[in-house]
């Protein structure tokens, strides 16, 4: 990203509930709620509007350029309006796509749509099966359904230390997800169910296991950006778009999938946008972590990464408690997206709700105490990596 031409500010954000489905609304009606609440919340209506950036996983989908049917619920009509897929990382381009257009100049405010909703004719599966060749890349055509993450925390930690960690996180997400009315998917786990659930949730792969996976969600998410001046003068208290950057091991992701990577595309993702932002202590920094953590295993594995930790200072962080949503360094207080997946908005959903914490507006699962500096993740695809930092203030 590097030094912006203009500071861009978060000035309106509108979300749907989550579910596994939605009868009552198409996908442009579905779109359109999203929408009405967001511009709502900025106080402003589509004329205020400069531009729309859209997103989804189409693929899964099977609507080819959803943007045009959509127009009847984006708003879109007349404007100029721009399409992203960019697999599980989606809502996390748009963001960078929306800071960009505005940062640059192009346009003043800018609305980014994110959302999934697959029950007409939409498939993960079939879209993940066809899209990874069948000879090089067929370790893709699993998607998230991966035994990997497990076996490198259980080689590295032992059998039971890293099933408890993994069950322990899945139940803190799940207990975040129970304070948040938006989320999927909310059971109520409590941590003395942690043996049972480690012995009875049907396993898929391994040992990850039912309980340990995100869901597949229908839903929408939609974030206005306006540059400082009109930022300022919309929102009585907008979020700062700090930086962002994105990761990707594409080229040899076909060779790499054993996971034996000298660095991650999560541990160089966070390690650049670190040290162009002179932070050398990120979790004294960061008041809250919304993290793209598509099943318990791979959130246990990824905090190391993220926060550039060493050793086993991860799993004790989540033996201890410290990632709770009143520990030290909180992470998806909104439950992440194993208690809510609406695939195109999911790391949209993790740039909104970590705008919310900053603004004091994220109600039930609102962290107690201040939070001025928040960070977000988007992953999919080809190890591709997407971390947004948002601040309170301007004053870095």
């Amino acid at each position: 990203m590097g030094r912006k031409t203009r500071n861009v500010g978060i000035v309106g954000i509108g979300q749907t509930e989550y579910s596994s489905h939605k009868e009552d609304q198409n996908q442009p009606e579905m779109i359109n709620e999203a929408v009405r609440a967001a511009l709502r919340d900025a106080n402003l209506t589509l004329d205020d509007i400069d531009c729309i950036v859209h997103g989804n996983m189409e693929l899964f989908e099977s609507v080819h350029q959803p943007d045009l049917w959509h127009v009847l619920g984006t708003g879109a009509f007349g404007k100029p309006q721009f399409r992203i897929t960019t697999g599980g990382t989606t809502g996390a381009t748009l963001v960078c796509a929306a800071d960009n257009l505005v940062a640059s100049g192009m346009y003043d405010v800018v609305m980014a749509i994110g959302f999934e909703k697959l029950q007409e004719a939409g498939s993960t599966t079939a879209g993940i099966t066809n899209m990874a060749d069948a000879l090089w890349m067929r370790h893709f055509q699993t998607g998230a359904l991966l035994g990997a993450p497990a076996n490198n925390i259980i080689e590295e930690f032992g059998e039971d230390r890293a099933r408890r960690a993994a069950m322990k996180l899945r139940i803190m997400m799940d207990k975040n997800a129970t304070l948040n009315p938006r989320a999927h998917r909310r059971f109520g786990l409590e941590y003395d169910q942690l043996e049972h659930l480690m012995n009875t949730s049907p396993p898929l792969v391994g040992e990850l296991r039912l309980i340990h996976m995100c869901s597949q969600s229908d839903g929408a998410c939609v974030i206005i950006f306006a540059c400082e001046e009109k930022a300022k003068a919309i929102c009585p208290k907008p979020v700062w778009v700090r930086d962002h950057i994105a990761i990707h091991k594409e080229e040899t992701v076909s060779n790499n999938f054993a996971w034996k990577i000298p660095e991650t595309s999560h541990r160089r993702a966070a390690r650049l946008l670190f040290e162009r932002n002179g932070i050398t202590d990120p979790i004294e920094y960061f008041d809250v972590f919304e993290m793209y953590d598509p099943s318990a295993w791979w959130g246990v594995e990824w905090i190391r990464d993220f926060f550039l930790l060493e050793g086993d200072e991860h799993i004790k962080m989540v033996e201890n408690g410290e990632l709770n949503i009143d520990g030290r360094m909180p992470i998806n207080p909104s439950g992440g997206v194993t208690s809510a997946n609406p695939i195109g908005a999911t790391a949209l959903a993790r740039v909104a709700e970590a705008a919310l914490q900053i603004r004091g507006d994220a109600g039930p699962h609102q962290i107690k105490r201040e939070v001025k500096h928040a960070l977000a993740s988007g992953f999919g695809g080809t190890l591709w990596t997407v971390l947004i930092m948002l601040e309170k203030d301007l004053d870095w």
